[in-house]
């Protein structure tokens, strides 16, 4: 068999209906999975944030797409309004001039709604190695106090709001009524209409603590009730939520050597995750390190790609039951960043869309 994806259309709704919960506008990363985007538009009022105008195929109603700009001209500017997109989030000094200029100046047929990035610390070693999307909170003070009282913008907005962005799996972050309370001075939240936090909820990794998630749930909620008593609307942007737990990678056995399973996939086609973030996914019907103590038919595996490269690992100890050669293993909450490289010419693997998973 050929390694292939599947998801879950129901887990995908399930996922969206539990955000309603705790958000007043939801705005799905459509970079996570674009397959994801076509059934949030064609089953929800979802919204759709959109870095590249290569995304945009993926949409049929422009009016839900939130563009984030970076590297901005007037021409785009122009092309984006003219496809009938009308909201955007604009992440530094420069992109924000440009849009501002172009405002001053055009007769906009349809008001826009305009998102300033706000940079704030990431409390993460992993730091040093990621740039930090964002202005300063002078800055965001300063500019939409300027925005609001711009007489030459009169009309023309008809959203103004911050947006800032939680890495997904950071833990640790998540004081937001105290941070921006301590970031926006009380004037300028006044003149704010909306705040997007971006994404930052967790989904369920191997490695990855999920009893923290209540808890950040309710600040999310106390957040809220602080932006609505300053007549504010939240935003959420989660992708990894909504498509990681939608999500199956399965895969075949195709060999076996002392503790080590090959697949006959790689995290290069599969799962670049493992690498990047690195997040690392569950595998079905593992067992826990304590289960394995008490049960002598389970042993401990090593999960490796198809690759020759040492770093093509999906699992570096799985607790498992006996695995053979033309087993089938299979990744869950595999649907999120499932994209893929050329490396050794590798194929991207089919993704079949199934009402749900079944009784498992």
């Amino acid at each position: 068999m050929k390694p292939y994806f599947e998801i879950s259309k129901k887990v995908v709704l399930d996922n969206y209906n539990k955000l309603l919960s705790f958000a007043d506008v939801i705005s799905y990363s459509t970079k996570t999975n674009q397959i994801i985007t076509k059934i949030l538009e064609k089953n929800t009022d979802c919204f759709f944030s959109v870095h590249f105008t290569n995304e945009l195929k993926h949409i049929e109603d422009m009016s839900r797409v939130i563009f984030l700009a970076q590297g901005w001209n007037n021409e785009e500017i122009k092309s984006l309004l003219a496809l009938g997109i009308s909201r955007f989030i604009v992440d530094n000094e420069f992109d924000l001039d440009i849009v501002i200029k172009y405002l001053e100046q055009s007769n906009v047929k349809n008001k826009i709604g305009l998102m300033l990035r706000l940079k704030l610390k990431e409390r993460t070693v992993k730091t040093e190695k990621c740039f930090v999307f964002g202005m300063k909170s002078k800055v965001i003070n300063d500019r939409v106090r300027q925005i609001r009282t711009n007489k030459l913008l009169d009309g023309k907005i008809n959203m103004l709001g911050v947006h800032f962005h939680r890495k997904t799996q950071n833990m640790a972050e998540w004081n937001l009524k105290y941070e921006l309370s301590n970031i926006l001075e009380e004037d300028v939240l006044k003149m704010l209409d909306i705040l997007n936090i971006g994404g930052g909820i967790p989904s369920k990794y191997a490695n990855v603590n999920l009893n923290v998630i209540p808890g950040i749930i309710n600040k999310i909620n106390d957040f809220k009730d602080y932006l609505h008593e300053n007549n504010i609307k939240l935003m959420v942007e989660p992708g990894r939520f909504i498509a990681g737990s939608a999500g199956k990678l399965i895969t075949e056995v195709i060999g076996i050597h002392e503790n080590n399973i090959i697949v006959n996939a790689s995290v290069y086609n599969t799962n670049l995750d493992a690498l990047i973030v690195p997040v690392k996914l569950c595998v079905k019907d593992e067992y826990s390190k304590e289960e394995a103590q008490n049960n002598k038919d389970i042993k401990s595996y090593t999960i490796k790609g198809s690759t020759p490269c040492s770093f093509d690992l999906f699992r570096y100890r799985v607790y498992l039951k006996e695995v053979n050669v033309g087993d089938e293993l299979i990744f869950v909450n595999a649907g999120a960043y499932n994209f893929t490289t050329d490396f050794c010419d590798l194929e991207k693997l089919e993704t079949k869309i199934v009402e749900d998973f079944g009784n498992e």
